[in-house]
């Protein structure tokens, strides 16, 4: 045992300052195993920045450079640099410590310190080992002395276009990697965040564009356009299987109600976590609205089905199609741990004026699906449109392709208030669409039980209203009719509950008809169950469905209401992303899942 040189014990010691790295080279060299945690990227501390020592004037790098390569070396002391300590737990011999790691951006494995990056970054910021009276580049060491002799860099928030995503997608991450030519992790830092790459690279409105910083020089970088062309590229010379690669069953199983674009993106996460799925879906096609409700000559179904059997094969997710649930309690019964209802908004809302039960006058979400099921919809002659956002839009360029002579879209507000992507009203007009603005609809005129004209009054535009768009106000003796053989009303859509059993016990905004969650969590008032996308109350704060999925799906069996320890993956504007790290030998607090494979490859 004399010859023993194995630690007898381990100590934390909080700050890599001189005072730091002496008493742990004191305790490393008594056999003790040390974590060395120091906030900076390098140990040193002060003393490292002044030119000499009190009081004997000795050079201040001449005496403290011998022991932070001391430290750096000895093989009993861990450095834990970029590091904060989170949390100290426990007792004397047996403390429990959780800390936080700042990622470099940098391989440390791969870094040799040759300074080629340097010469190379175009970023200039003040350096704070000099106060700020000198400046250095984004990527730096801290100083020409540090220890460990690596660099790291600086990064300030989010980028525009990722802060305007609303799925958070590394978007400069995958850009820069399509430039390298690194088609497959470039596709991987996309999944990372959306499961439906080739989809959305067709329909998304791009806010990212937008924003890119790119377009205050000439043009910004065509992101949504890359997106699809990675998707599609891969698909084709690759397995996109191999760019995510799925974690071991851990034997767990949830039940996903609906196969939208959220049950989807919340299967796909899960199954990547090692979760057991099983997707229950009411209609006989899977993909939700992205099937139903975009037509066909938007995002082509091929594409939408290659990206759904890529989900549905993965290991562990089964879909169930022909399958509506109505008794939520009945899933619990059959050993699933957690529910997601991601049953979507597919419930239309009429406008509520008189005459609207005439034959001729439909809503605008059973009319794309009816289409989209490849049911038998007569259209002809002038089809009136009433409504201004994307399923409008989407009703009316479908009418023109199925045949009618007309079509008109009726709208309460100008064509700035319309809230369908101005991309689509463009080509929506381009195509002969007419638009009738500032009008809305009074009255069905029918004869026969038929509709043949819209009445409609003029509107003008008062003070703003809860949405921030000028409130339409209708203008006295202004009325006029529309002749027209048929009339499809996309003013609204609400989830459909009505399946639902009466003692389901979830709450349920009476008003939106969706399903009060918590923001945060997305839990519901009853434990395990879980909702997102557009039967969500909060879906106007997760933006989008991908996102509620993501963090829908992120929850159940990792959120502390459905029993297990919590973990948040989100990135937020104006925050660098963070990992938390449970030190060896010490008892973990919390266990987390390791960083994304993306943000070890390159930070993205």
């Amino acid at each position: 045992m004399a010859n023993d040189t194995r630690p007898i014990g381990a100590a934390m010691v909080v700050g890599g300052g001189i005072a730091g790295v002496q008493s742990a080279l004191d305790m490393a060299n008594s056999g003790v195993k040390v974590y060395l945690v120091e906030r900076s990227p390098a140990i040193g501390g002060k003393m490292v920045q002044l030119d000499k020592t009190f009081p004997t004037n000795d050079c201040a790098m001449c005496i403290s450079s011998p022991k932070l390569v001391e430290a750096g070396r000895h093989p009993n002391i861990e450095l834990l640099t970029n590091t904060g300590l989170v949390k100290l737990e426990g007792e004397a011999g047996h403390f429990k410590a959780t800390v936080r790691v700042r990622p470099r951006y940098v391989d440390l494995e791969k870094c040799t310190a040759c300074n080629d990056c340097v010469e190379v970054c175009p970023i200039s910021l003040p350096d704070d080992y000099n106060e700020g009276l000198a400046a250095r580049t984004a990527i730096y060491r801290p100083y020409p002395q540090a220890v460990p002799n690596k660099y790291v860099i600086t990064k300030r928030g989010t980028s525009p276009c990722k802060a305007t995503c609303p799925a958070e997608t590394s978007a400069q991450g995958y850009v820069n990697l399509i430039a390298q030519g690194r088609y497959p992790e470039a596709l991987k830092v996309v999944m990372e965040y959306n499961p439906f790459p080739a989809s959305v690279g067709r329909v998304c409105h791009h806010p990212c564009e937008t924003e890119c910083t790119r377009g205050r020089l000439d043009e910004p970088v065509s992101i949504c356009a890359l997106k699809r062309f990675v998707a599609d590229w891969v698909y084709e010379h690759d397995d996109v299987r191999q760019v995510m690669p799925v974690a071991p069953s851990n034997g767990r199983k949830i039940a996903v109600v609906g196969a939208g674009p959220t049950g989807l993106t919340a299967a796909h996460f899960l199954a990547h976590w090692g979760y057991n799925v099983t997707i229950f879906e009411a209609l006989p096609v899977a993909g939700g609205m992205m099937r139903v409700g975009i037509p066909p000559y938007r995002l082509p179904r091929d594409v939408l089905q290659r990206e759904i059997d890529a989900i549905v094969d993965l290991p562990g997710v089964d879909l169930e199609l022909n399958h509506p649930i109505r008794n939520i309690n009945n899933l619990f019964g059959k050993g699933y741990q957690a529910v997601i209802m991601a049953i979507g908004a597919h419930a239309p809302q009429k406008i509520g004026i008189p005459g609207e039960d005439a034959e001729g006058v439909t809503q605008g979400v059973p009319f794309l699906r009816a289409i989209s099921l490849g049911e038998k919809v007569e259209v002809k002659g002038r089809v009136c449109v009433v409504g201004g956002g994307n399923t409008a839009i989407d009703a009316a360029r479908t009418a023109l392709r199925l045949g009618a002579d007309e079509v008109w879209m009726v709208y309460r507000r100008t064509r700035a208030e319309m809230p369908a992507h101005e991309e689509e009203i463009e080509q929506g007009v381009h195509e002969g669409i007419h638009l009738e603005l500032l009008a809305q609809p009074v009255e069905v005129i029918s004869q026969n039980g038929r509709i043949t004209a819209l009445k409609c009054v003029r509107m003008k535009l008062g003070e703003p209203d809860a949405s921030g768009r000028r409130r339409p106000i209708p203008i006295e003796g202004s009325e006029f009719t529309i002749d027209c053989d048929m009339m499809v009303a996309a003013v609204a859509q609400a989830p459909e509950t009505s399946f639902l059993d009466p003692d389901h016990g979830l709450e349920i905004d009476p008003r939106r008809r969706t399903f009060i969650v918590d923001e945060k969590t997305l839990l519901t008032n009853r434990p395990g169950i879980f909702a997102g996308g557009g039967d969500s109350a909060c879906r106007r704060r997760t933006r989008c469905l991908s996102r509620a999925a993501h963090r829908t799906s992120h929850h159940p069996c990792r959120g502390t209401q459905a029993g297990f320890p919590r973990s948040g993956p989100g990135l937020h504007r104006g925050t660098s992303p963070r990992r938390s790290q449970t030190l060896p030998g010490v008892r973990p607090l919390l266990r987390v899942p390791p960083l994304r494979g993306c943000l070890q490859a390159g930070g993205y």
